[in-house]
């Protein structure tokens, strides 16, 4: 199994459930994927998905056995704004509940991945370059590992490889291992759109007669040409109480600026920051982090890919598309498949 994202985490701990040797692999020095939570000197902040909704009862039976890592967010109710910052509608219905995981989103996926590695299954900072046919076994597959150091190792022995990873990395794997296999014209149909993310604090704001800057607000949409999301980090439950905020930036706008200076992207979205939430106060932390695949525009359809013949498949959020209840669910249907 590669990739450790929540869709590759729910795959292998339901393979292990069924009785299968799994090895899982992730070139990241921790799990989670887009749930990452990211520390600073002021608190932490979700700087991929914000939050979950809970429509699958299977996805609900899951959340259950890790009891007390998930806990609602008051968000006050998901704000639309325009591109001034003003208020046009109340977003997501309030009777659906939007959860997080604590004390950061990583948290969900730490909890699901502990069992994996308690079991020694689960191996980080292994990056995998390559896949091809096992040597002894015609049938079976070896993967090629490269390491922190850059040292490549050979893994072989695999009656099956799962690729829980973005799609246009699950097909760039394909295509650098000289692969021509027919879930392949699949991938290609995907399109998942990047995401710029600014992450500020402005610990100033904590002080006697002074809890929040700006809007009474925690959460909200944007028609902003540059910001999409913004949500203040410290109304979620179990952070710290200091201000800080994530904005996500607009998809198109993010593609657009893909390729641009980090602190010429942070300057921008700064200035809009202050547009739409009438916050001008200089923070004292400012980070960028660039996602190259956030948001899923054109999802396959279906909830995995396995091609049975050759024993390879592919999930992850962007088959249905790009909630963390779409990861969780494409992961169980791909483990479902080939079980």
């Amino acid at each position: 199994m590669v990739g450790a994202g929540l869709a590759g985490i729910a795959c292998a701990r339901t393979l292990v459930q069924a009785g299968h040797r799994v090895t899982l692999l992730e070139k990241s020095s921790h799990v989670g994927g887009r749930t990452t939570t990211r520390s600073s000197p002021h608190g932490s902040f979700d700087t991929g998905a914000q939050f979950f909704t809970v429509r699958d009862d299977r996805f609900a039976e899951a959340l259950a056995t890790v009891p007390g890592v998930c806990r609602p967010w008051s968000a006050n109710a998901v704000r639309v704004l325009d591109a001034a910052g003003r208020v046009t509608a109340v977003g997501r219905p309030p009777h659906e509940a939007h959860w997080v995981a604590c004390p950061g989103m990583q948290s969900l996926a730490d909890a699901w991945a502990a069992p994996l590695q308690d079991a020694a299954l689960l191996h980080t900072d292994a990056r995998v370059v390559s896949l091809e046919r096992d040597r002894l076994n015609g049938q079976g597959w070896q993967v090629t590992v490269e390491n922190t150091q850059g040292e490549d190792q050979v893994l072989a022995g695999f009656d099956a490889v799962l690729l829980a990873l973005p799609s246009a990395q699950a097909r760039a794997l394909m295509v650098s291992s000289d692969l021509d296999l027919p879930l392949m014209e699949d991938l290609a149909g995907v399109e998942v759109a990047p995401c710029w993310t600014l992450t500020l604090a402005f610990p100033q704001a904590v002080r006697p007669g002074l809890t929040t800057l700006g809007p009474q607000w925690n959460a909200a949409r944007s028609t902003h040409h540059r910001i999409a999301w913004l949500a203040r980090e410290s109304s979620k439950p179990q952070r710290s109480s200091v201000e800080r905020w994530t904005v996500q930036a607009n998809p198109v706008w993010s593609e657009e600026h893909l390729e641009d200076d980090a602190q010429r992207v942070q300057a921008k979205l700064l200035k809009a920051f202050a547009e739409v939430t009438g916050i001008r106060a200089a923070p004292d932390y400012a980070q960028m982090h660039r996602w190259r695949y956030a948001q899923t525009t054109q999802a396959l359809g279906r909830s995995h890919l396995w091609d049975a013949e050759h024993n390879l498949g592919a999930c992850g959020d962007w088959c249905l598309g790009h909630r963390v209840e779409d990861a969780f669910v494409s992961g169980l249907e791909m483990a479902l498949a080939v079980a």
